[in-house]
C-alpha cells in the first residue's frame, strides 16, 4: 500500500446495490493514487492499489447566470456534483449559501488589509457537515442504499441525524463517549439510532468500517460512499468564489480533520478556473490544525510526506482525527499552492474563538478558534502576506463547544436591581 493507501483497504461487498445511473455529470470513479477507474458504484477503494477513490466528471456547458438562476442552497451547483439532477425536488436540509463576513475589525486586530470570514455555522444543523451529508444522501439513495449512517466527531452525527430525519429514513450514527454534550443532545434529539463507543474517533471509525462490511444497504456517509460525501465540500469553494464577485481569494486558510474539506476547496477553485467562470490566477491554501492532534502540521514542517498517526489530545474535538484520510493530499495542495501547514495550543484556540466573537460577534466552535489563531500565528512568522485578500473558514457554531470557552468567560457584574448599584460597580 502506497503512502496514500487507505486505513481499511477493503471496500464492502455491497454489489448487490443498484448501479450509479442518474449522478448529473458523474461519469466514474477514479483512484486518486494509480489512476485506475470502475464504474460508479458503492465502492471507496481501488481494487489495483487499494487507493482511495475519486468521482470523475463530464461536465456541460454552465455560465454564471445558470448557477445564480439555481436556489439558494448548494443545488445551485448541482450541474457539478454527483446527484441526480431532480435532486432539489426530494426533501433534504437545503444547505449552504452561508454569508461571507468581511471582518475589518478582525483584519484590523491582526493586521491584515482585506480579510472574510466564511461562516458556515449557518448551516441547519449549524456547520458544514450538512453540505456533505446531503450530497451523500442524494447519492446514496440513487445506489440503493436504505440507512443513512456515520462514524463522528460530533458535527457530522448532527447532519447525518437531521438529514436521515428530514428525508424520512433511518440513522445510525457512531461517535467517541467523551464527545461535547451539547453534540450529544444535538444528535439523540432526532430520534435515529444513536451509539457513543469508548474509544477515539479513529477506532470508531475502524468500527464503523467493519459494520459497514455486513450492513450492506448502511451507507456510511464518509466511509462506502466517502466519494461522493467528499464532493459536497467543494460548495465551499464554489461559494467563496461566486460570493467575491466570481473570482479567487489570495490566500485562505482552511481547518483541517481528515483534510477533506481543504483538498476538496481547492478542487471547487481548479474547476471554476477550468469551466472559465473565474479568471485564472495564482492563491495560496492553508491548513490549520490543533497541537494536540495536528499530524498533518508535522508532516509538512518536518518535510516528509508520510503523515504519521497521533493519539488526539486536544479539545478541538471536532478536528480530532489522528490518522486523517486527506492528510497525505493536504500536504500536496498546501505545498503545490506556495501555502502551509501550521498548529496552535488549546489555549490558543480559546484565544481564537474570543477574538473571533469580540471583533465580528461570530461565535465559533474551537474548529473556528484553531483556524483564527493559526491565521494569527502564520501572520507572524510571515508565511501570510498581509496584504492579501485572505478567507479563512469558520465551519461551525460556538454553542456546539461551550465548555472550551466556560471557563474564561463570565458576567462583568452582578448587582441589585438599583441604580446606585450600577453607579458602584463602575460600568459606565
Amino acid at each position: 500500500m502506497g503512502r496514500k493507501g487507505l486505513a481499511m483497504a477493503t471496500t464492502p461487498a455491497n454489489d448487490q446495490l443498484t448501479p450509479a445511473g442518474n449522478l448529473g455529470p458523474a461519469t466514474a470513479l477514479v483512484c486518486r493514487e494509480c489512476g485506475a477507474r470502475r464504474d460508479l458504484g458503492p465502492h471507496y477503494a481501488c481494487e489495483e492499489c487499494f487507493g482511495p477513490l475519486e468521482i470523475d466528471y463530464a461536465f456541460g456547458d454552465l455560465t454564471r447566470a445558470d448557477i445564480e438562476a439555481g436556489p439558494q442552497n448548494i443545488w445551485r451547483y448541482k450541474g457539478l456534483l454527483p446527484v441526480p439532477a431532480n435532486v432539489a425536488d426530494t426533501p433534504n436540509t437545503e444547505p449552504g449559501l452561508t454569508r461571507l463576513v468581511r471582518a475589518d475589525n478582525l483584519a484590523e486586530a491582526l493586521g491584515l488589509q482585506r480579510l472574510w470570514v466564511k461562516d458556515d455555522s449557518g448551516n441547519p444543523t449549524h456547520s458544514f457537515k450538512d453540505r456533505v451529508v446531503a450530497v451523500a444522501l442524494a447519492a446514496a439513495r440513487e445506489l440503493g442504499f436504505k440507512v443513512l449512517a456515520c462514524p463522528s466527531t460530533g458535527n457530522l452525527a448532527n447532519a447525518v441525524a437531521a438529514a436521515a430525519a428530514r428525508a424520512g429514513i433511518r440513522s445510525a450514527v457512531f461517535v467517541p463517549s467523551n464527545l461535547e454534550q451539547q453534540k450529544i443532545i444535538t444528535t439523540a434529539v432526532y430520534g435515529g439510532t444513536f451509539v457513543t463507543v469508548d474509544g477515539n474517533y479513529d477506532d470508531v471509525n475502524r468500527l464503523a468500517s467493519e459494520i459497514a462490511g455486513e450492513q450492506e444497504d448502511w451507507a456510511f456517509v464518509n466511509v462506502n460512499v466517502r466519494p461522493y460525501y467528499a464532493e459536497g465540500s467543494k460548495t465551499l469553494g464554489y461559494e467563496i468564489a461566486e460570493q467575491l464577485g466570481w473570482r479567487l481569494p489570495d490566500q485562505i486558510v482552511v481547518p483541517v480533520a481528515s483534510g477533506s474539506q481543504l483538498t476538496k476547496i481547492d478542487k471547487a477553485f481548479q474547476e471554476f478556473i477550468k469551466l472559465g467562470l473565474v479568471e485564472d490566477k495564482p492563491y495560496r491554501v492553508f491548513g490549520a490544525q490543533a497541537a494536540g492532534c495536528g499530524p498533518v502540521a508535522a508532516a509538512f514542517k518536518g518535510g516528509h510526506d508520510v503523515v504519521r498517526p497521533v493519539k488526539p489530545d486536544t479539545i478541538a474535538k471536532s478536528l480530532a482525527i489522528g490518522n486523517p484520510a486527506d492528510g497525505p493530499y493536504v500536504l500536496d495542495v498546501t505545498r503545490r499552492t506556495g501555502g502551509a501547514v501550521e498548529d496552535v495550543t488549546d489555549e490558543q484556540v480559546v484565544e481564537g474563538i474570543r477574538l473571533l466573537a469580540r471583533t465580528e460577534g461570530i461565535f465559533g466552535e474551537t474548529a473556528g478558534g484553531v483556524t483564527v489563531s493559526v491565521l494569527r500565528k502564520l501572520i507572524e512568522s510571515g508565511q501570510i502576506d498581509p496584504s492579501a485578500e485572505t478567507v479563512i473558514i469558520n465551519s461551525g457554531d460556538g454553542l456546539k463547544t461551550l465548555d472550551a470557552v466556560a471557563p474564561v468567560v463570565a458576567p462583568s457584574a452582578n448587582i441589585k436591581p438599583t441604580l446606585d448599584a450600577f453607579r458602584a460597580a463602575n460600568l459606565a
